[in-house]
């Protein structure tokens, strides 16, 4: 056991570690593959995530420079083993070890690692890798016992729905007895190390495979008319979706093994925006439908019928298309952001809901369709001659994204006008720029002259706050609670111990 006093910065952190765990419900995260033609350097990649507030990714690996990119955020990020990598590790204790010393123990507490996936589907895709897959998860346990970080990382192993025989009705839902003994010795291990399920749920892949069986509503959490409501004949539990239903499903397979106290998190699940001739329900528009829908479904904070109390924490299926995988279009096509930044389609993920349209004040944009050219001479002159703080627009910085020349001009040229305007400024740039009450500004790009705090952080006088801000103003009532925790205690003369077993 290891005793320490705290810095005061770290009894700060700690207590706003458990607040934030104790006041927010269940979260919605992003899966990042690396199959990606154009893939943006880590640096862009994490200012995209903060840009939208998003805050809980996984990684199918342990990407250096990701991992790098991702300390001092705050992110909570799973790691994986990757397939190829289960075999060594399941055999060998020290590669075990030495895995964890070199992707997990070199980056904490900076990057905030909080658990590890050993593989990916492993007894469906690699069912000759079965024997060693719970040796691996117990190896690399131990190797955080050693590292004393067991208490901050989990370990656990995504499963697709293919290990459930039978998914419906929920009720009846047991895991396939090929896979009995490897599951019992999975559900053992994540109930020993007060782990988690992971699960990969694809209501699009069970929508298309079920022939017509189910409506595509149910599978895209629209509402059911009275003749196609889904009804579990065993317990009665009417199904809202197909995606409540499949975490049912998994939970009553649990429980078939006499398992009921390990809680699921749902580590893909997704729809494909586009498709070839064969895959008509591939498109844009159920995309949109099912990931808008999944957020809300998991921001109500409940969990399946049979398991109410247990919200659904989520990860969706993925971040930019991995245009290098074989198969199928749709294969290739489950991004929600484009490489440069732009969303594939409209989404209610983190910050893009949170612009005001009631600002009394005139902000100076690009017009949609300018000229590309005149653009970027606007955006030369403004950050040049024109003396605009273009700072915010440069890569890694908060207002990078969209990386388009219409975002960036927009924010220029608005830079430009609210300093200038009152010496005689104008918003014109060649015909490509124009007037607007609708305030442009995001949670983490702040426009100047917004009237719109933009979420927890503080209006400026000049230019955007950006989330790596290093502001002394108390942005959140979490923190301001913590503040005054801390100085309570600091008040009452109390020594704050931190505790390592």
């Amino acid at each position: 056991m290891l005793l320490m006093t705290l810095k005061p910065w770290l009894s700060i952190s700690i207590l706003f570690s458990f607040f934030i765990l104790n006041v927010i419900g269940a979260f919605v995260g992003i899966n990042i593959g690396t199959d990606v033609s154009n893939l943006p350097p880590a640096s862009d990649v994490v200012a995209l995530l903060k840009a939208r507030q998003i805050t809980h990714v996984r990684l199918f690996n342990a990407d250096a420079h990701m991992l790098n990119a991702l300390a001092n955020t705050s992110i909570e990020v799973i790691i994986g083993v990757t397939n190829d990598e289960v075999l060594g590790i399941g055999e060998s204790p020290s590669a075990a070890a030495a895995w964890v010393n070199r992707n997990v123990a070199a980056y904490m507490p900076r990057t905030n690692i909080t658990a590890i996936a050993v593989g990916s589907e492993v007894l469906t895709a690699i069912p000759n890798a079965a024997p060693v897959l719970v040796p691996a998860m117990n190896y690399l346990h131990k190797a955080l016992v050693a590292s004393r970080l067991n208490n901050q990382v989990k370990v656990s192993t995504p499963q697709s729905m293919d290990v459930i025989a039978k998914s419906f009705p929920p009720s009846a839902a047991t895991f396939n007895s090929s896979w009995n003994s490897t599951i019992f010795q999975i559900l053992q291990f994540l109930r020993n190390t007060n782990s988690y399920y992971m699960l990969n749920a694809y209501p699009y892949y069970e929508y298309v495979h079920s022939d017509g069986i189910f409506p595509i509503e149910y599978a895209l959490f629209q509402p059911l008319s009275a003749v196609k409501q889904i009804v579990d004949p065993n317990t009665l539990f009417h199904y809202e979706s197909m995606f409540d239903a499949l975490v049912d499903a998994t939970y009553n397979s649990m429980e078939a093994l006499n398992f009921s106290d390990i809680p699921v998190v749902v580590t893909e699940t997704g729809w494909p925006w586009n498709g070839g001739p064969n895959e008509p329900d591939a498109t844009k528009e159920n995309a949109e439908t099912f990931n808008n829908n999944l957020i809300r479904r998991v921001s109500n904070d409940t969990g399946p019928p049979s398991q109410p109390k247990n919200p659904i924490n989520t990860f969706i299926y993925e971040m930019f298309n991995e245009d290098k995988r074989p198969g199928p279009i749709s294969e290739r096509s489950w991004g929600i952001f484009s490489t440069n930044g732009s969303d594939v389609y409209s989404l209610a993920l983190g910050s893009s809901g949170g612009i005001s349209d009631n600002s009394t004040t005139a902000f100076c944009v690009a017009k949609p369709g300018a000229d590309e050219n005149k653009l970027q001479d606007g955006i030369n002159w403004a950050c040049g001659q024109g003396h605009a703080n273009c700072s915010a627009i440069q890569s890694g910085q908060p207002c990078y994204f969209p990386d388009t020349l219409q975002n960036h001009a927009s924010y220029a040229y608005n830079d430009y006008y609210q300093r200038m305007r009152s010496l005689g400024g104008t918003c014109d740039f060649d015909g490509t720029a124009t007037t607007t009450t609708q305030d442009p500004s995001s949670k983490t790009c702040k426009f100047t002259g917004s009237s719109n705090p933009g979420g927890v952080f503080p209006p400026a006088a000049f230019g955007p706050i950006g989330a790596t801000s290093q502001s002394s103003t108390i942005r959140s009532p979490v923190i301001a609670c913590t503040v005054v925790v801390f100085l309570a205690l600091l008040m009452l003369d109390v020594n704050v111990h931190f505790v390592i077993y």
